[in-house]
């Protein structure tokens, strides 16, 4: 969306598209997280134990 088709729209629509815009970017966020944190599990999972120093 343009500048220029920005100023076409009214305030209420604006308002109405920045939460719409507010709560997909929080939803993507989340993903993200969940990705991560199962991509950490999995590579901690495939980590060979560390061996037990001995004295």
């Amino acid at each position: 969306m343009t500048k220029s088709e920005l100023g076409l729209i009214g305030d209420a629509e604006l308002v109405e598209e920045l939460s719409q815009l507010t709560t997909q970017a929080a939803r993507m966020r989340a993903r993200m997280a969940d990705i991560m944190a199962e991509l950490d599990r999995r590579r901690c999972a495939r980590r060979p134990p560390h061996p037990t120093p001995t004295r």
